[in-house]
C-alpha cells in the first residue's frame, strides 16, 4: 500500500464531517499508522468514538495555544511512534463578529487569535515536532482561497491564511535540509463546522460548483486523496507548493 510503514499525525479532528478526519481516514487505510488529535478532553471523546476499533489509529490531545501541550504531544508521539514521517496541520480560528461586516473593524484581539492559532500554530508545531520527524518527513496545512482574493465574510481569516501560506514557503526552507517538505492545500468552501462561521457558505459552496471548470461536487474525500499524495513518497520532489482542490474555480476570471 501506498502508505505502508508510514507513521503520523492529523491535527485536529473534530466530527465525521471535518476534513482532518478525511484525511485520517484515508492515509490508514493506504497503510498508515495515525494519530488523531483533538482539541481538548471534550472533543477527545468524539474523537475516541470515532477511531474505535481501527487498530491504525491513536488519540492525541493538544491545545494549539498552549506550548506546553503540543511539548507534551511531542513527547507521547514520540512514546508512541518513535518518530513522524507525516504531520498534517488542520486548525483555524477567529472570532465570528469579526468574520461578519467590514475587515478595516476587526478588533485588535481578534487579528493576534486568528493569526496565532491559524497561522502561528503550524510554525510552533513544526518547532516541537521537529525532533521526531523522520528525514524525507512531510508537513501539510491547509488554507482557503480568501488568501489571495478578498472574500466576503471572510475577513480577518483571510489574512491569517495569507499569512499561513507564507510560513509554508519559510517553513519549507528552514527544513529542506533533511529533506523534510512543508506544503498547503486550499480547499474550496466545504461544509464543515469551522467553515459554517462563515455566513453565506451554503452560497459559496454553490456558486463554485456552479462556475468551476469540473462540473461537479468536490468535498473532503478530494482534499483526502490530494493530502494522502502530499504525504507520501510520490511527491518527495514538492515542498512550498500551494496546491488547489476545488474544482478549478481558482482559475477562473469574470
Amino acid at each position: 500500500m501506498l502508505l505502508a510503514g508510514k507513521k503520523g499525525l492529523v491535527l485536529n479532528v473534530t466530527n465525521k464531517n471535518s476534513i482532518g478526519w478525511a484525511v485520517a481516514e484515508r492515509v490508514a487505510a493506504l497503510g498508515a499508522e495515525v494519530g488523531v488529535g483533538a482539541q481538548n478532553e471534550k472533543m477527545l471523546d468524539k474523537v475516541n468514538e470515532l477511531i474505535a476499533g481501527n487498530d491504525r489509529m491513536k488519540s492525541f490531545v493538544v491545545d494549539f495555544s498552549d506550548d506546553a501541550q503540543m511539548e507534551a504531544l511531542a513527547a507521547a508521539a514520540k512514546d508512541a511512534y518513535g518518530h513522524l514521517d507525516f504531520v498534517v496541520h488542520s486548525a483555524a480560528f477567529a472570532k465570528r463578529e469579526d468574520l461578519a461586516g467590514r475587515f478595516v473593524d476587526t478588533s485588535r484581539d481578534g487579528f493576534a487569535m486568528a493569526m496565532d492559532i491559524s497561522c502561528y500554530s503550524l510554525v510552533a508545531m513544526c518547532k516541537h515536532l521537529e525532533p521526531i520527524l523522520a528525514d524525507d518527513a512531510s508537513i501539510v496545512t491547509m488554507s482557503y482561497l480568501g488568501s489571495v482574493r478578498a472574500v466576503g465574510n471572510y475577513n480577518v481569516m483571510g489574512v491569517a491564511k495569507a499569512a499561513l501560506e507564507s510560513a509554508v514557503r519559510y517553513l519549507a526552507n528552514d527544513l529542506g535540509e533533511r529533506g523534510i517538505r512543508v506544503n498547503t492545500v486550499s480547499p474550496g468552501p466545504i461544509n464543515t463546522i469551522s467553515a459554517r462561521g462563515v455566513r453565506g457558505l451554503t452560497d459559496m459552496i454553490k456558486e463554485v460548483h456552479d462556475v468551476a471548470p469540473l462540473k461537479r461536487e468536490f468535498g473532503q474525500d478530494e482534499v483526502a486523496g490530494t493530502t494522502a499524495y502530499l504525504v507520501s513518497d510520490l511527491s518527495k520532489g514538492v515542498t512550498g507548493q500551494l496546491i488547489y482542490v476545488d474544482s478549478g474555480y481558482n482559475i477562473m476570471g469574470i
